[in-house]
């Protein structure tokens, strides 16, 4: 507690926390300012609806990442996703595209470059997103919409509106980047994620046993109990695996000065096991998403063309409502497909942020060296050799993780809104925001000779 109010004796410190709490209850506030020619009412029926099909999965799973809910018919609808993606995009570029590479190793002036030409995309992403969405909703069949605004200028304004509000909040993250504490972005998205747990914590109260509510529920003590340390468990495992690195020993070079011998000193070269971050899930559950809804719509084509002479019809039509379900949630299909996709995009991520070729050359001309490698190629060839094993356990646990809700869900019977927070994406971003947090926080007060938050050996 001690250590807690330290925090707020520091001037700066206590600025910084205070403008960043204001900027995400601003953000709060307009996730609840409704589109102007939305029917708040069938909006509410709407959401409840989609919650429970293979397109409200969709528009979840979007939410979670973006900061946002199923519905995205808010200011702030699209949330910040588009800003995400445009720099997923601008990062994997630089990776292959010679001029953007070099734009990269230009330091701070290239790092502004990338950093306007990921703001001009966003805007071109959000004119997109917001289009196809507001056309989606204008359907009747939706009916969310109310009858006199389902015209091209009210689609016009509400576009304007959607695109305003995702740069507002890309501006704030920024905000927060150079005036408050932490990332600006990552923490927009834990705020949206933990805007769920009222919801998941009031479902959770909802079924539990009379020993808690005067109705019957179909949690017992035990399950609640039984959550509450898995619950525990899995948060102590993800900040383990997430701090977790492999120490690699080097060693520099002596130089001998007149009668003084400088240099000779061991450290050593950190590598994260958990390299990819969270990265891998997200890749892996938005494509996960994708078959399901193809095969769906697939099956549904196919179905207006079945007739009793024409068979082959109804083979297709039941064919691809199979593969439908094959890919749905909870699916020994999908968990299958999942983990493989997370394997594979843990390596993916790795090969792209990760070169051994560059982090040798900079070991050599730093003037040290791993013991028992020669420096360049036999340096770069261990340090792959070693991030190709660790990224196999790093896989591992994002798997682990990535299916627990899936598990207990099924195992215990458990609504999907409160299994979510024992893994998964939400999870790892939350656990992995507030570490970086706590190391921000933690180095303001060392800086200004405070004890730290962290102990430290």
């Amino acid at each position: 507690m001690d250590k807690l109010l330290t925090i707020f004796k520091i001037p700066e410190l206590r600025r910084k926390i205070f403008f960043t709490a204001v900027l995400l209850a601003i953000y709060r506030i307009g996730f609840y300012v409704p589109l102007p020619i939305v029917n708040q009412n069938q909006l509410r029926n709407w959401e409840e609806q989609q919650s429970t099909n293979t397109a409200g999965k969709l528009f979840g799973t979007v939410a979670m990442f973006g900061g946002t809910s199923i519905g995205m018919s808010t200011i702030f609808g699209l949330g910040i996703m588009p800003y995400i993606s445009a720099s997923i995009i601008f990062q994997l570029l630089g990776s292959v595209v010679p001029s953007l590479e070099a734009m990269m190793k230009e330091g701070e002036s290239g790092r502004k470059r990338i950093n306007e030409y990921t703001r001009y995309a966003t805007v071109g992403l959000c004119a997109v997103q917001s289009a196809a969405w507001v056309n989606y909703i204008m359907s009747p069949s939706i009916g969310i919409i109310l009858p006199q605004y389902r015209d091209f200028w009210h689609g016009v304004v509400c576009v304007c509106i959607m695109t305003a509000g995702t740069i507002f909040l890309m501006w704030v993250g920024e905000q927060i980047d150079e005036y408050g504490i932490g990332n600006g972005i990552s923490l927009l998205i834990m705020a949206g994620i933990l805007a769920r747990v009222p919801v998941a914590l009031n479902g959770l109260w909802q079924n539990a046993t009379s020993k808690l509510t005067p109705e019957p529920g179909k949690y017992g003590i035990t399950t609640l109990l039984l959550l509450l340390g898995l619950f525990i468990a899995v948060v102590v495992g993800v900040i383990a695996i997430t701090e977790s690195q492999r120490r690699i020993p080097t060693q520099s070079a002596k130089h001998v000065r007149g009668r003084r011998v400088f240099g000779g000193t061991r450290q050593y070269l950190p590598l994260k096991v958990n390299q990819a971050g969270v990265m891998p899930i997200i890749f892996a559950s938005s494509l996960l998403i994708f078959p399901s809804m193809v095969f769906r719509g697939l099956a549904t084509g196919t179905a207006t063309w079945r007739s009793e002479t024409w068979s082959f019809a109804s083979f297709f039509a039941s064919l691809f409502q199979e593969l439908a379900e094959a890919f749905t949630r909870q699916s020994y299909i999908y968990t299958v497909s999942y983990i493989i996709l997370i394997y594979f995009f843990c390596y993916f991520w790795t090969a792209i942020t990760f070169n051994p070729k560059d982090m040798a050359d900079n070991l050599k001309d730093y003037g040290s060296f791993i013991p028992g490698y020669r420096p360049g190629r036999r340096t770069s060839d261990y340090l792959e050799k070693v991030m190709l094993r660790i990224t196999y356990v790093g896989a591992a646990f994002l798997a682990l993780v990535a299916v627990i809700p899936s598990l207990v869900q099924t195992s215990m019977e458990v609504d999907f809104t409160v299994a979510s927070f024992l893994g998964g994406t939400g999870l790892l971003i939350v656990i992995s925001v507030c570490l970086d947090l706590v190391q921000q926080i933690d180095s303001h007060l060392v800086m200004r000779n405070y004890s730290g938050l962290v102990n430290r050996k």
